[in-house]
């Protein structure tokens, strides 16, 4: 199972020490980048989107989760603390990486946005080998991938809107024509998912890990995850017998890997039952082997995929 470290408050204090993060004691933290551009660091991906396409030219992001890293694991460096501590925002979901919840909590900036508490978040996760699996963000068993919703997205893509905007008062109005922009494509992405969707086989899909709750709620699928919340453990005999059995009833065609996952468990299961295998990006990051340069180049290569293995017509 993926190993969720955390960055510990010695560590912390040892960078307030050298002068690289702004904690209670240390001198002010630098909020302007270059060319008086407003400071932003991002926790991941889809954070960092957000925040390149609200603030323009107006800003300079930095991401703490570098392409190819699967976020979860992300230990942060004194470098990246010190980094943290001279934002002059942050745009982070807590709950999601606890090595970040704790650097940003004692980093002493003011202007931070969570995009947990920018929109409802619920408990997803399968029932795997009869426990819940579920995802812990903004309160227990919460799951965090909310980005995977461009409904979602959208109420996030606002609540950072309104960060930037208290950070970075003079640009205001740029920040929210942006946003506008922002929220315009995704509810056209939206859209085209719940159209896309329509007169299909299935609604069901195989896939590594339980990523795409919110996904599957917002256009009525269900996800059947293999391994619960951790796309690199091996499932039980238990639960491949399972979904052989789910994969013969709702007459499921395909298993589901993701870009930053080992793919031999969805492989190996697939060819057992006989069906295909292709990639459904849970947008963590964004690599060369992703099938789009960008969130709405991901998500709606992920909109095909689906619609080959749910039949659409």
């Amino acid at each position: 199972m993926n190993t969720r470290r955390r960055i510990s408050t010695a560590a912390l204090a040892g960078a307030c020490g050298l002068g690289l993060i702004a904690l209670s004691g240390c001198s002010a933290a630098t909020t302007g980048g270059s060319g008086g551009k407003l400071r932003v660091t991002a926790s991941f991906y889809p954070m960092e989107f957000l925040a390149r396409q609200i603030g323009g030219d107006h800003v300079e992001v930095s991401n703490l989760t570098k392409p190819g890293v699967e976020p979860h694991d992300l230990e942060l460096s004194p470098k990246q603390t010190g980094q943290l501590g001279e934002s002059g925002a942050i745009v982070y979901l807590k709950g999601l990486q606890p090595a970040v919840d704790e650097a940003v909590a004692q980093s002493g900036v003011k202007n931070i946005a969570d995009a947990a508490a920018m929109t409802t978040l619920e408990k997803h996760g399968d029932e795997v080998d009869g426990h819940d699996h579920g995802h812990a963000a903004g309160g227990a068993d919460a799951d965090p991938h909310i980005w995977l919703d461009p409904v979602k997205y959208a109420e996030v893509a606002r609540g950072v809107n309104a960060t930037l905007a208290k950070a970075d008062p003079a640009h205001e109005a740029d920040f929210r024509k942006n946003t506008d922009a922002l929220v315009k494509k995704l509810d056209g992405l939206n859209a085209d998912f719940e159209k896309g969707l329509k007169n299909r086989a299935s609604d069901t899909f195989l896939t590594t890990h339980a990523a795409f709750g919110y996904l599957a709620e917002r256009y009525g699928l269900t996800e059947e995850a293999i391994n619960g919340l951790d796309p690199e453990s091996e499932p039980s005999a238990h639960r491949i017998k399972n979904l052989h059995t789910v994969a013969e009833k709702h007459q499921v065609s395909t298993v589901f890997f993701e870009t930053l996952a080992n793919p031999a468990t969805a492989k190996a299961l697939a060819g057992d039952l006989h069906l295909k295998t292709d990639v459904l990006d849970p947008l963590e990051g964004i690599t060369d082997a992703s099938r789009g340069k960008d969130y709405f180049g991901v998500m709606r290569a992920n909109l095909a995929a689906l619609q080959k293995a749910l039949g659409t017509k």
